[in-house]
């Protein structure tokens, strides 16, 4: 639920007097105490401009990253640390997680967003035209390539008869050994 600037200045007030406001329905009463109490810590800590909602989100510098975690990995609480920067601690448990995974690196903001799979969806490059020598050689380039597939064709080939005469040659010597063998049982 959002709340309004007032609202929550409402909020504070009644809790600087030591009374609760009424719970808002839908929302269980620890959870908005406690979400008063926040409010309250963020406005001592920032003034009660840091109640406002903000029409941007603030871009952090990794410098600015680097000071609140290094806060939290000294040993103060994430939350505390959170409310005095104005943030959610959510956001700075991920950047303590960043930074003990990839370190300062982590902190770096990275382009939002999955990297694509394929090449295909990025701007192709329009190819040179080439000049007269770089032309001929490409000319020579795919005619020597044409003689290298064909010469290759014809290797295949000539193993694809080896191996089919060697083939047909076991087949007879098979033929010939079976007969001999029948031969023999007769006897």
């Amino acid at each position: 639920m959002r709340y309004s600037y007032e609202y929550k200045r409402k909020c504070v007030e009644l809790y600087r007097e030591g009374e609760w406001p009424e719970t808002p329905a839908g929302i269980k009463t620890c959870n908005f105490r406690s979400m008063i109490a926040i409010w309250y810590r963020m406005e001592e800590a920032q003034g009660p401009e840091s109640l406002k909602h903000k029409n941007a989100n603030k871009v952090w510098k990794p410098e600015e990253k680097l000071e609140l975690v290094s806060q939290v990995i000294a040993g103060k609480s994430n939350k505390s640390v959170a409310i005095d920067a104005g943030i959610e601690h959510g956001l700075l448990c991920k950047w303590v997680r960043k930074y003990k995974t990839e370190g300062y690196n982590g902190l770096v903001n990275m382009k939002p967003g999955r990297p694509s799979k394929d090449n295909t969806m990025k701007k192709k490059n329009k190819p040179q035209k080439l000049n007269e020598s770089e032309y001929e050689e490409l000319i020579r380039l795919r005619a020597e390539n044409e003689y290298i597939k064909a010469e290759n064709e014809v290797i295949k080939k000539e193993i694809a008869l080896r191996e089919e005469k060697q083939a047909a040659l076991l087949k007879a010597k098979k033929q010939r050994s079976s007969k001999s063998s029948a031969k023999k049982d007769f006897n």
